[in-house]
């Protein structure tokens, strides 16, 4: 391996012939490396620089790279398929109608603009119209049943006392803001964010006739700077939310005073299901006792906002232009809003994901993909469980269970075995808010029947014309949808060697979920019970702990740093995808040596792929955010964080102790 990367860091460097034009192709972006920059030094910046110096960020979007490029063609592609819809003058009922006059409704872009906030006037009248706290609480619920507009995020997981059932889960919410800090941190920008705001508030009070528009904005944000106070930050959440409460409906009174827990879930029509899941359970707790703090005029123009906030998009271009102007300009750094037929893809994508999820898999997702890929993935796990076999530092017992998991992993690749059925679920041309009401209503009992044992058991939580993928523990399931099975991620023209380093490491990324803090609290049947010993959790926190103090020493923007503990578990994700995805290559190889494409060893070509999987350009401001929010590191990071442990690339790339992303053997995190 040594005397291949001594041949191939002279081509690296200019210093040897190029490649005869007539040698395979390798399936890399030459054109986007930066040769002026030592891949020892920074080897995101080699792989992606000139592509970096290149890349403009589309007005209408916050980012650009690899998976943006990757969810534009699938946008594309799922226009099409609308645009064909939309003129199919389907039968009714059908998905082909479905997805077509859901489509049109919200191109229609007269008559949204003509109905003004008419669509509306009914639900705020309502709103006005609470009396009591019970009804705020009734109204809570009734909005998370019609438009998502409830102060709490609500999801459907696999229940994890009961793998084959699903229970309901809350977490944390109530701010329209982006994070907490952007109610409580007197840092530049947030003040001018908090003033912004309170604008924009009172703006939108105004458009639907409020005269008191100024003061229901003050409401507003007294309630969710209250909210943001009581909500656990960033890591104490995720830290929460990997041992959720669940509780009785019948308990919650008790539990957590304050807040009439039962009449917000009649409401919405979960209060039969029995169980809930409540990932946060301090932040609910402190949240129904602030509830009794604020009169009852306060939560209705609360509600209000939320309301008018979550409908904005589908109401006339008033609404829709103040909430760009603050979140998407302002606070995101956006400069254009998207176009239209985008934001109906998207409203489509919400309501009738598997409608649409087939007909973009019978056009776009050619069957030897999947076969490919199938292929792909069994590699990866062969390889994951030498991997396994090898790790001296956990016992044979342990290692016979994590075998067996690996061993009796689902794989869900390109679409689910069963579709959605979406019959019953009233479209309509000509009623666009309607439409959104009765889909999100329609979700709502959906969910409430999922939760009580209906349904398919191995419904998917994304579509299959979703660029992302996911690993269920409670299932012991690993879902790779078709819309990511895409070059340049995976190219079933491209080297083996890049492939590996992009789809590859990402399998082996999602696998290797099943193993960390959350994922070992299952065995290989889904069944919650602990199987490691409590000195190998600590060997495996011990040798990946490097990983905290290396990330939080990253600082994209001045004076704002990556958070280490945040993103630590998806940083050890990365590194030890990397780890299991290159021993997948060399065995692909059965023993054999890769050849040298375009001036690079296969071991070269597997990290260029990997580092070009995450070549992006992210606006500032939308960078502050993801700092503040998002448990994934910023993507340069991702690169240089993972590889800067990676021992194959102090081979390939011949890493010195002088060399800009050297880390001494000793401070490396390494797990197999």
């Amino acid at each position: 391996m040594t005397a291949r990367a001594g041949l191939s860091i002279l081509a690296v460097l200019g210093l040897v012939a190029a490649v005869p034009a007539t040698a395979p192709s390798s399936g890399l972006d030459l054109g986007a490396l930066d040769r002026r920059v030592r891949p020892q030094d920074d080897f995101y910046r080699f792989a992606n620089g000139r592509w970096i110096d290149g890349a403009e960020i589309s007005p209408d979007r916050v980012t650009a790279g690899t998976f943006i490029d990757i969810f534009d063609r699938t946008e594309q592609d799922l226009h099409a398929v609308l645009e064909a819809a939309s003129g199919a003058h389907a039968r009714r009922g059908t998905p082909v109608q479905q997805i077509g006059d859901l489509y049109g409704s919200f191109m229609d872009e007269a008559r949204v603009a003509a109905l003004g906030w008419t669509p509306i006037r009914a639900e705020l009248a309502r709103i006005d119209g609470l009396r009591t706290l019970t009804d705020v609480a009734r109204e809570a619920g009734y909005l998370s049943s019609i438009s998502g507009g409830g102060p709490f995020g609500i999801s459907l997981l696999v229940d994890a006392e009961a793998p084959d059932r699903f229970i309901v889960q809350v977490t944390q919410g109530g701010l329209l803001l982006p994070n907490r800090e952007y109610y409580l941190s007197d840092a530049a920008p947030m003040p001018d964010i908090r003033a912004r705001y309170l604008e924009y508030l009172t703006g939108i009070f105004e458009l639907v006739g409020r005269a008191d528009a100024a003061d229901r904005a003050r409401m507003v944000l007294e309630v969710e700077t209250a909210i943001a106070r009581v909500q656990l930050p960033p890591v104490e959440s995720r830290d929460a939310a990997r041992a959720a409460g669940v509780f009785a409906i019948a308990d919650l009174p008790a539990a957590m005073p304050g807040f009439d827990w039962a009449t917000w879930a009649h409401a919405q029509n979960i209060d039969r299901i029995g169980r809930i899941a409540f990932a946060q359970r301090q932040f609910f707790t402190r949240f129904a006792a602030l509830v009794p703090t604020f009169p009852v005029a306060a939560w209705q123009a609360y509600l209000s906002a939320r309301h008018i906030y979550t409908l904005s998009t589908c109401l006339s271009p008033p609404f829709a232009d103040a909430r760009f102007a603050l979140f998407n300009r302002l606070i995101n750094g956006q400069t254009e809003p998207r176009p239209r037929w985008k934001i109906g893809v998207n409203i489509v994508n919400a309501f009738l994901l598997d409608a649409l999820g087939r007909r973009y898999v019978e056009e776009r997702f050619p069957r030897p993909v999947k076969e490919r890929a199938d292929n792909l993935v069994q590699r990866v796990m062969a390889a994951y469980r030498d991997a396994v076999a090898g790790a001296k530092w956990l016992s044979p017992k342990t290692k016979a269970e994590a075998i067996a998991k690996l061993s009796r992993l689902k794989v869900r690749i390109g679409y689910p075995e069963h579709w959605r059925d979406y019959a019953g679920l009233d479209i309509r041309r000509d009623d666009l808010v309607g439409n959104f009401f009765r889909g999100q209503k329609f979700d709502t009992d959906y969910r409430a029947e999922r939760s009580r044992g209906g349904g398919d058991a191995s419904e998917w939580t994304v579509g299959a014309q979703s660029v992302n993928a996911y690993y269920v523990p409670g299932r012991n399931e690993l879902v790779l949808p078709a819309a990511l099975l895409q070059p340049p991620l995976f190219d079933v023209e491209a080297d083996a060697a890049v492939n590996f380093g992009a789809i590859g490491s990402l399998i082996g990324h999602e696998i290797s979920h099943a193993f960390d803090d959350r994922g070992r609290r299952y065995d290989a049947s889904g069944d919650l019970r602990r199987w490691w010993t409590p000195a190998e959790e600590r060997e495996y926190q011990r040798r990946l702990q490097p990983l905290v103090s290396q990330f939080s020493g990253y600082t994209p923007l001045p004076g704002q740093r990556v958070n280490g503990d945040l993103t630590f578990a998806e940083n050890a994700a990365d590194l030890e995808g990397l780890v299991v995805a290159y021993r997948a290559y060399l065995l692909s190889l059965g023993g054999g040596e890769a050849p040298v494409l375009d001036g690079f060893t296969g071991a070269q070509r597997f990290l260029l792929g990997y580092a070009r999987m995450w070549r992006t350009k992210v606006r500032d401001d939308y960078m502050r955010q993801w700092l503040l929010t998002f448990a994934y590191a910023p993507y340069p990071y991702r690169t240089n964080g993972a590889l800067a442990n990676l021992d194959v690339f102090y081979d390939a790339f011949q890493v010195q102790p002088d060399d800009r992303m050297f880390r001494a053997a000793g401070n490396r995190a390494h797990l197999w």
